[in-house]
């Protein structure tokens, strides 16, 4: 007997301190150098992964993208990473189990972004934070921040915007939604991460100014507001570093200029040629992922030989267990692996809806709403009883993009069933079509893969398929049969490769065919055309817009999109989204396409590689500040759509602007009315423009938004927006400071960038905030 007590004594000197909340120096104190340098080097899961082990149990993630690592001895136990952000990505089936996994395909970042609502996407964060939890996972690999550069980016469908404002105001509301739930999230790419043509090692060359006002501008918003649990630093370098190593970035901005308290991790690419995992720690890079052996023993060896402080180690370690007792994981929360995938798909539908733009309408739409109610050229809009659908992806409608942001969902809406649930019928012809062909195609295509584009497997979201041609005949077959048609113009992209703008961003000669064919034949007739674009990204539309009578943004909107279009169609909902970006004439008018890289045909271990070129292997940003908006406004340069823009089924009237300072706070409040003859929402866009002084400024800038509630006809909202003083500074490089310069500032309130409503003046009093002089080209 007095063994066994021994030995249990014995056991539990060698087990140590169990990890608690409130004993993290104890269990600190505990630990080897071997175990430090151990929970600093992820799991080494990843994408092709059977899954995590979760605190020494069987409790696979199967498809998780990864873990931090679990130190059993104290009580350490590991925590699950998935990947997002459009909803949880993990396997939805698992061999020898009956039950499936499939989570809810939320709106894409720009869909989401495009609401203006963060009340709304607040919601959407809260369904993906609980379906994290209850599928046993801790954190979500998301929001995706990075800004839209350029159109022809392949990840710009999981960001939100040209704007940095928007972008971390719509990321913090959905970094609260998360986390509320008990769990954490990823912001990424951290940063200046804005292309995937040779991502793991280009070197973006931007200006100190650019960095702080743009590209950094999102993340210190959703750091300041949301308090995200991590954030993932991106693979590119920054002037020279990796961001993964680069102390500047992850310590001296992120750290303490913002006072960020959270942990960093690694983009999935562990040992980097030229970049020590020692330099990486000391960076302040607190989670090597996907983790190999090799980094642990580069960090023990490193505090052995002094090369990297083991004071440096404890930092993170002490960050990693500080993280790590929020978790579900540590907590032994009971997962369910059952979330309420139908009241989540609720959620997307409303969202989607919401996010939705409005790009054309002549008075065809909404085909529900009695004609006394409208200014149509049509007979009877409210007459609409069976469509012809034409177009691939009216059938194969894409909910998301491809790579780690797709959601395995279990289902999506396609047009179709989109339009039979609002009672409208749909060709069987072109049913019939359309389905074999995409079946036919699905076969083919990844039959002729090449193998290591990995993005094109079907694990890794929906593939676009090619569009075919239709003869004048068929077209006119469907005119005799049909009310109305609609023409589907899907658009594809994802991780690990930029957009072609011959193929990507314009339109294909035999889409342009298919519009043009549709709107002669139907318009012959006296019937409306409408097209809707399934796409993540901005496409060309100024060479056809002119054809349809209706031009409807559906972006990729979740398992739901056919509904939701169905929704808007109809005027069930009244369209409210508005431009997240501006909308080019020509993908080359942006500034930056001069110094965007251009595609290539070979690959290298999956990832994106350049041909040989003059200057291949960096990008320099200099366009500067004149990114979106800031340019196009600015110099004046026409536009197909500009920021901000969305049409809506009724009119809303701006009046009363009013602005008031107060020491640091600028309040400003306007008055919105209804108009018009139906209910909706509007979103009130407020851009400053600066005084005249020593900084050179664009144009004007977006500073505050506010969107209304449901406005009945004749209603009126007052929206009142908060702003501070610091919040109209700009970067002064010569002083490393943020300055709002002195002087009478213009707030013009708006329905986009170029409908300015109403202005307000208010003098502004200097504002200056010294931050680290670092990043320096």
């Amino acid at each position: 007997m007095m063994t066994t007590v021994l030995s249990s004594a014995a056991w539990a000197q060698r087990q140590g301190p169990q990890l608690r909340a409130d004993n993290i120096d104890e269990v600190m104190k505990a630990m080897t150098l071997e175990e430090k340098a151990k929970l600093l080097v992820g799991g080494a899961n990843n994408f092709f992964s059977e899954g995590a082990v979760v605190g020494g149990e069987s409790r696979l993630v199967a498809g998780a993208a990864g873990t931090s690592p679990e130190i059993r001895r104290l009580g350490i136990p590991a925590t699950v990473l998935t990947d997002g952000p459009a909803g949880v990505r993990i396997d939805p089936t698992r061999e020898g189990d009956s039950q499936t996994y499939y989570a809810t395909g939320f709106p894409i970042g720009t869909c989401l972004a495009s609401t203006w609502n963060e009340e709304l996407v607040t919601r959407v964060g809260e369904a993906i934070g609980n379906e994290t939890k209850e599928y046993r996972c801790d954190v979500i690999l998301g929001p995706g921040m990075n800004l839209h550069r350029n159109p022809l980016c392949g990840r710009n469908f999981e960001y939100y915007s040209e704007d940095p404002l928007l972008t971390g105001k719509i990321a913090a509301a959905y970094i609260r939604g998360v986390q509320s739930q008990g769990v954490g999230v990823s912001a990424k790419h951290f940063a200046v991460n804005s292309q995937e043509t040779d991502r793991t090692s280009v070197d973006e060359r931007v200006s100190q100014r650019a960095a702080r006002e743009l590209y950094l501008r999102g993340f210190e918003i959703a750091v300041r507001e949301s308090d995200p649990w991590t954030i993932m630093a991106s693979y590119n370098k920054i002037n020279g570093q990796y961001s993964m190593g680069n102390h500047d970035l992850l310590t001296s901005i992120l750290r303490e200029d913002w006072g960020y308290k959270g942990i960093v991790m690694t983009d999935w690419i562990g040992i980097r040629e030229g970049l020590p995992t020692i330099v990486e720690v000391h960076a302040g890079n607190d989670l090597m992922e996907p983790g190999q052996q090799a980094q642990i023993e580069e960090i023990v060896e490193g505090v052995r030989s002094s090369r990297l402080s083991v004071s440096d180690v404890d930092r993170n370690v002490r960050r990693m267990l500080e993280y790590i007792v929020k978790t579900p994981s540590f907590h032994k929360y009971p997962a369910t692996n059952k979330p309420d995938l139908k009241a989540h798909a609720q959620i997307t539908r409303q969202t989607a809806c919401e996010g939705i733009v409005l790009l054309k309408n002549n008075g065809c739409l909404p085909w529900n709403a009695p004609s006394s109610n409208i200014n149509s050229p049509f007979s009877a809009p409210g007459s609409i009883k069976t469509v012809a659908l034409f177009g691939v992806n009216s059938y194969d409608f894409l909910s998301g993009g491809t790579g780690s942001g797709c959601v395995h969902t279990p289902y999506v809406v396609d047009m179709v069933e989109g339009l039979k649930n609002a009672g409208i019928e749909t060709s069987k012809t072109l049913t019939d079509i359309y389905r074999k062909y995409i079946e036919y195609a699905r076969v083919k295509f990844q039959a002729e893969r090449h193998p290591s584009k990995w993005y094109q497997m079907e694990q890794f979201g929906q593939q676009k398929y090619p569009e075919i041609s239709l003869s004048p005949i068929l077209v006119n077959n469907e005119v005799k049969e049909a009310d109305a048609a609609i023409v589907t113009i899907g658009r594809q992209a994802g991780e690990g490769v930029d957009r072609d703008i011959e193929t990507e961003f314009n339109l294909i000669p035999e889409e342009r065919q298919l519009i043009f064919d549709v709107c002669q034949a139907f318009h012959a007739a006296g019937k409306p055309v409408v097209v809707v674009i399934n796409s993540g990204s901005v496409i060309e539309t100024v060479s056809w817009s002119g054809y349809p009578d209706a031009i409807i943004c559906a972006w990729q909107p979740g398992e739901e999109g056919g509904n939701s279009v169905a929704d808007i169609l109809t005027g069930k909902v009244c369209p409210s989204g508005r431009l997240t970006m501006t909308w080019p004439v020509a993908a080359t008018d942006h500034p930056s396409t001069k110094n965007f890289p251009g595609l290539t045909d070979f690959y290298t271990f999956g990832e994106q590689r350049l041909r040989p070129m003059a200057n291949y292997d960096y990008t320099s940003h200099e366009e500067g500040i004149y990114v979106g908006y800031r340019y196009f406004d600015t110099y004046q340069k026409p536009v197909a759509f500009p920021f901000g823009y969305g049409l809506s089924y009724t009119t809303f009237e701006y009046s009363k602007p009013a602005v008031k300072v107060q020491g640091d706070a600028v309040t400003l409040s306007v008055t919105v009315k209804n108009t018009g003859v139906v209910s909706g929402k509007e979103v009130a866009q407020v851009y400053v423009a600066a005084p005249a002084a020593s900084m050179e400024k664009p144009g004007h800038e977006l500073k505050t938004f506010a969107k209304t509630r449901e406005l009945q006809p004749g209603e009126s909202q007052v929206l009142t927006m908060q702003l501070a003083r610091r919040d109209l500074a700009s970067f002064d490089e010569a002083h490393s400071q943020w300055l709002t310069e002195a002087g009478t500032y213009t707030f013009r309130i708006g329905a986009n960038s170029r409908d300015i409503r109403c202005s307000v003046e208010a003098k502004i009093a200097e504002y200056t905030e010294k931050v680290n002089n670092v990043l320096a080209p």
